[in-house]
C-alpha cells in the first residue's frame, strides 16, 4: 500500500559560516574552520492513512529537523520526500499546491509560532480564503465551526494570540492546520510545554480528529507515555539516525535496540512504584564529531569492536519491525 508520506534516505547538514572575525584569525594561522553539524542521517521514514507514527528521541536528535523537512518548511541536503508516491519536489501547479496543503504542521510553542498582530479569524481564516477552500463572505461560519470541532468557544475569533492560555493557543494552532482540510499533521512537542490536565485534554481532541476527518499524524515527542498512548507506530531516533521502529504495543512491550531499551526502562510508569531510576550513561555525543560506526556505542554496555566501526543497517527483525544493530547478527 502505497504511504501517504514517505521520507527516503533523508539527511540534513547544517553550517555554520565564519564570520569576519573568524575568517582574520584564521588568515592570520588560527586554527578556525567552519562547524557542519549533521542533524538527520539517512532517514527513512512512512506514514501512511489514518496512521499515526510516533517519532521519539531525546532533545538535539534531529526529530524536529526531520519533521520539518516532511512538512516541506526545510529542504533535505539529500534524500526524496514522496506523497502518495511522486516525488514532491517533482510537483508542479496545482498538484504541488495540493501535496503542499495536505502536510501541515503544530508547533512544540504556539505562542512564538502564532502571529501576535493578528486576531483568532485571521490566522485561522487566511489561508483557506487564500487558497479558494472557502470564499470569503463564508469564512466566520467556517472559523466558527473549526474553533468549536478543537473545543473553543466561536465568540473567541476577535480576540489575539496574548489573550489565551498555553492549552487554547495550542488549540488554535490546531485549528489553523485543519483549515486547509490536511490529510496529515506533523505535531512537533505539540504538548510538551502544557500542564498534565491540558496534555490529556489536547490529545483527546488529536484523537477525535483522528476519527472523525481520518487524519494521519506523525507526532514527534520526547515524552513516551504521551507517544505510548495515541501511536500506531513508534520510531525511535537517536544522533540523527532511526534505530528501531515497530507497532507500539510490541515495541514497549520488547524492545530491542539497546537504546530503545534503556528508555523505556528509565520511563516513569505507575506500575513501578518505589523504583529507583537512573540516566542512561554517558553523555549525548556531540553531533559535530559523531562517533564512527553505531552511534550509541559509547553508551552501550552491549558494545563490540564491530560497533566502534562499523554503522549498523536498518534491517528487518520481525514482521512489521525493523532495527539498527549488530547484537540482531550474533547466534
Amino acid at each position: 500500500m502505497t504511504p501517504l508520506l514517505e521520507c527516503r534516505g533523508i539527511s540534513k547538514r547544517f553550517t555554520k559560516r565564519l564570520d569576519l572575525a573568524a575568517k582574520l584569525a584564521r588568515g592570520l594561522g588560527a586554527a578556525v574552520a567552519e562547524e557542519t553539524v549533521v542533524a538527520v542521517d539517512r532517514v527513512d521514514l512512512a506514514v501512511h492513512e489514518r496512521e499515526v507514527v510516533g517519532l521519539v528521541g531525546e532533545s538535539g536528535c534531529g526529530k524536529s529537523t526531520l519533521g520539518r523537512i516532511a512538512v516541506g518548511v526545510l529542504p533535505p541536503d539529500q534524500g526524496q520526500v514522496l506523497y502518495r508516491g511522486r516525488r514532491r519536489d517533482t510537483l508542479k501547479g496545482e498538484a504541488a499546491v495540493a501535496a503542499a496543503l495536505a502536510v501541515q504542521m503544530i508547533f512544540q510553542n504556539p505562542f512564538a509560532s502564532l502571529n501576535p498582530r493578528l486576531r483568532v479569524r485571521d490566522i485561522v481564516g487566511e489561508a483557506p480564503v487564500y487558497h479558494g477552500i472557502v470564499a470569503r463572505r463564508d469564512a466566520g461560519s467556517y472559523v466558527a465551526e473549526l474553533l468549536r470541532r478543537v473545543g473553543l468557544d466561536p465568540a473567541y475569533a476577535d480576540r489575539y494570540p496574548h489573550q489565551f492560555s498555553g492549552g487554547q493557543r495550542q488549540r488554535i494552532g490546531i485549528a489553523r492546520a485543519l483549515a486547509v482540510k490536511p490529510e496529515l499533521i506533523v505535531c512537533d512537542e505539540a504538548v510538551a510545554a502544557l500542564d498534565v490536565s491540558i496534555q490529556a485534554q489536547v490529545l483527546n481532541v488529536f484523537i477525535r480528529l483522528r476519527e472523525e476527518l481520518g487524519l494521519a499524524y506523525l507526532f514527534i515527542s520526547h515524552d513516551l507515555g504521551v507517544v505510548e498512548h495515541i501511536s500506531d507506530r513508534v520510531a525511535v531516533m537517536y544522533l540523527g539516525r532511526i534505530v528501531e521502529m515497530a507497532p507500539t504495543e510490541e515495541l514497549f512491550a520488547a524492545p530491542n535496540h539497546p537504546y530503545t531499551r534503556a528508555l523505556i526502562a528509565e520511563a516513569p510508569r505507575l506500575d513501578r512504584r518505589g523504583q529507583s531510576y537512573a540516566p542512561i550513561v554517558g553523555e549525548i555525543p556531540s553531533p559535530l564529531d559523531p562517533p564512527r560506526g553505531c552511534h550509541f556505542h559509547p553508551r552501550c554496555r552491549h558494545a563490540m569492536d564491530r560497533c566502534r566501526q562499523e554503522a549498523p543497517a536498518l534491517r528487518q527483525i520481525a514482521r512489521g519491525r525493523v532495527s539498527a544493530c549488530h547484537l540482531n547478527d550474533q547466534p
